[in-house]
């Protein structure tokens, strides 16, 4: 739906999404699901005929997904499919090597299918369909459609509904307990508890994070109640979040039909887990990603410049893995062709073998629009790799809201535009370039026509799929990883790593709501996301300057870039000192934060984690929106506001100061003031963190002299992951003796036991006997 905030302008863009037709009052069209009976069954579920209110007769299907997973579809036949499947399928229901064998139990009008973490109860006559767990407790149950007091529908019951004949939708309806919070939908910048709102999974160019307009929609919530809820299907669906009537969920799908899965947890960590194995497990970056980028901004740029910036940065002492060319690495007028500006570069591939040699990979902007103004768009043109209107000709569009020249908009589903645009890339990283900004991906029009005769609605969510699939297969190719930095995406996207939250404005409410974003990312199955440290429209004040780079310094990943310099040097000398010192911070975390991106990596737990994801059972955790853990032993409250306060709600059990050593019982709220030099960081008693020493740059080999500090000097236990292998650090405190074990490759070269007030540290440490 397109923002139209009141009294001003309404805003449009090309590719705004349709609305949904609105039934005229009294017309009839709501075929709602009323009966069914039982036609079959398999070892993996059950498939009904259903009769529907007005005498239609719809095909029911429910079966077991795999552990814990339930699959249902409604259609007007059993092979439907979704009509985005036509460019690729986003879901996997087959669980490996094998179905998942369901146990079904047929009674009467009583069926059940049971997949173990879940069990599926539906009542024939008249139709209705519940989810229990394994305990028998309701976790999810079918409304049959909420009427208010004249008798209208509010919402709309399992069925679907036609409009002058057609079928404009299929939908469901389930109740929702008056104190049940939702969580997920994608990279949503509004609160992160979902109830009350109503979520469109459309891409946006957003402008910004401050809206309910975003760049990455994913079809799946999680419920407070241990359970998820996930809607194969391309098409821009709506969740109605007890938005219409406060005691319901309705769920519209403009698609051939209605195919959902309820996952079971009971936490959101399993349900995540169970949701990789129907979408795929999250592509972990390549080591190098999670140090330091730093980007040329979105400002003319040309190669002395790019050097001089690398000189700088190492003669600083700034920790830097990746250097970032935005734009103006190409012709103005001419993007995204692909091609350097020999005006400003004249020696590219010397100029990278030279960053390369300073230990620094680089990346380079580009989106999948082709400029009118363009060399290459003739010839692409005349060759049929652009998207198509109705007509037949090139659809060209205003996808820079006209700042910029129209584009044509490469179709993706056209195999020979796909390998014509992968091979302009691969000519680039066989020069040396090494990732790729996937910038944009949210323009196809509605009324585009694309190669495979997909509709531009059809088209316009997985689009973005396609073309992050195009950029990462030919990276891996040359340079043998399959990372992007990717702004759209969509659902599956979790192995496009990593994804960035957009445009948003340099200001601290921005700050505020790209963290709801992220948080929310990372609770639709994303753990790797990044944001602009800094902000990007606008020029941050030095205070929001740091404030931010801390924020960015303990995030999955971090980048400063913005339409202004993020430059250190180009602030004043304390600011630039104390956001230097929060990137040196994040390298004497990296043996941790790496970890942490392995464990995700496998898991599809977050690494930037809402605390609901820690504490599940904890109500205030559900309400924490502004702070995180990243990993699962530092608790980061990002400043958000600029007088250095804040509050700061601590989970169950200990946590300790990180600054100062103070400990701080949990279950509560807290009070905090920190200087400018400081991000509020706490660290869950007993843990064992390892570190090491501050280098120019990440690389991509295993950590070496490593230490290992204990937060309290207990008994304590942890698994660190690198690129050789896992290593299990194990501490036992005996009098005033801590013995350490390290079993696996990490050089663990020392234990320090961190200050904690309160507590007597060890007299003395050893490592696998050695004292130390």
């Amino acid at each position: 739906m397109p923002y139209r905030p009141p009294l001003v302008p309404h805003e449009t863009f090309v590719a705004d999404p349709p609305d949904l037709p609105v039934r005229r009052p009294g017309e009839e069209g709501l075929s709602a699901l009323v009966r069914a009976e039982v036609s079959g069954t398999d070892g993996t579920g059950v498939t009904c005929k259903g009769t529907t209110a007005d005498g239609e007769s719809l095909a029911v299907v429910v079966s077991a997904a795999g552990e814990g997973v339930i699959r249902v579809r409604l259609s007007a036949t059993p092979d439907a499919r979704s009509r985005s499947a036509r460019a690729l399928s986003l879901v996997d229901p087959q669980p490996r090597p094998q179905p998942y064998p369901a146990r079904i139990t047929v009674a009467g009008d009583l069926v059940r299918v049971d997949a173990g973490g879940v069990v599926a109860e539906i009542r024939l006559d008249p139709w209705h369909l519940r989810f229990l767990g394994p305990d028998g407790r309701v976790l999810i149950a079918q409304n049959r459609g909420e009427r208010d007091i004249s008798g209208r529908l509010r919402t709309l019951p399992f069925g679907r509904s036609l409009v002058d004949g057609s079928v404009a939708a299929y939908h469901e309806c389930f109740d929702a307990p008056g104190d049940e919070r939702f969580v997920g939908l994608g990279e949503k910048f509004t609160r992160l508890d979902k109830r009350g709102q109503r979520a469109l999974m459309w891409n946006f160019d957003a402008f910004g994070s401050e809206s309910d307009r975003s760049h990455k929609s994913i079809p799946l919530y999680l419920s407070d109640r241990g359970y998820g809820v996930l809607v194969d299907s391309g098409m821009p669906v709506e969740f109605d979040i007890c938005s219409s009537t406060h005691s319901c969920v309705q769920i519209l799908v403009p698609d051939d039909l209605i195919d959902y899965y309820v996952i079971a947890g009971p936490t959101p960590a399993e349900i995540l887990d169970r949701y990789d194995g129907l979408t795929g497990r999250p592509v972990l970056p390549p080591k190098w990603a999670f140090g330091t980028w730093i980007s040329s901004g979105f400002f003319v740029d040309t190669q002395e410049k790019v050097l001089e910036r690398a000189r700088r940065i190492r003669a600083g002492g700034i920790p830097c893995d990746v250097l970032h060319l935005d734009c103006y690495w190409q012709v103005d007028g001419a993007w995204s062709d692909l091609a350097w500006d020999t005006s400003t570069f004249p020696d590219p591939a010397g100029m990278l073998a030279t960053l390369a040699e300073q230990g620094f990979k680089v990346s380079l902007w580009m989106n999948p629009y082709v400029m009118t103004g363009s060399p290459v768009f003739a010839e692409a043109d005349a060759a049929g790799y652009f998207l198509r209107r109705a007509d037949g000709s090139t659809y060209i569009a205003d996808v820079w809201h006209g700042s910029y020249p129209v584009c044509g908009i490469v179709d993706f589903t056209n195999p020979a535009a796909t390998a014509w645009f992968t091979g302009l890339l691969r000519d680039l990283l066989r020069q040396g370039v090494m990732v790729f900004k996937t910038d944009f991906a949210e323009g196809v029009p509605a009324d585009a026509v694309a190669h495979n005769g997909m509709t531009g609605v059809e088209l316009h969510n997985v689009y973005t799929l396609l073309f992050n699939d195009a950029v990462a297969a030919v990276t891996r190719e040359v340079a043998g990883h399959a990372m992007v930095w990717a702004r759209s995406s969509f659902l599956g996207g979790q192995r496009h790593a990593a994804q960035w939250s957009g445009d948003v404005n340099a200001t601290y409410p921005g700050m505020a709501s790209t963290l709801r974003g992220g948080l929310s990312h990372g609770l639709s199955g994303v753990p790797f996301w990044s944001h602009d440290a800094g902000g990007f429209h606008g020029t941050p004040t030095p205070d929001l300057y740091v404030r931010w780079a801390q924020f960015g310094a303990l995030s999955p990943l971090v980048r400063f870039h913005g339409t202004t310099s993020r430059l250190p040097w180009d602030f004043p000398d304390e600011a630039a000192g104390h956001a230097v010192e929060a990137i040196r911070l994040r390298y004497r975390l990296m043996p941790y934060i790496y970890s942490a991106a392995v464990t995700a990596a496998r898991t599809g737990a977050p690494m930037l984690r809402a605390l609901l994801v820690d504490s599940p059972a904890d109500p205030a955790a559900w309400g924490a929106e502004l702070e995180y853990r990243l990993g699962t032993d530092l608790l980061v409250a990002p400043m958000i506001n600029p007088d250095g306060r804040r509050q700061v709600y601590l989970p169950a059990g200990r946590w300790i100061d990180y600054w100062t050593g103070e400990v701080h019982a949990g279950g509560r709220y807290l009070r905090v003031r920190a200087p400018l030099e400081q991000v509020p960081l706490f660290v869950r008693y007993g843990a064992l963190i390892p570190t090491t020493e501050v280098r120019d740059t990440v690389g991509d080999g295993p950590f070496s002299d490593v230490t290992v500090v204990s937060w309290g000097g207990v008994d304590a236990e942890t698994v660190v992951c690198d690129s050789d292998g896992d290593t299990t650090v194990r501490a036992v405190r005996d009098g005033d003796t801590l013995r350490v074990t390290v079993d696996g490759p990490l050089p663990v070269r020392r234990v320090r036991c961190a200050p904690v007030a309160g507590t007597e540290p060890p007299t003395t440490v050893s490592v696998n006997g050695i004292p130390t």
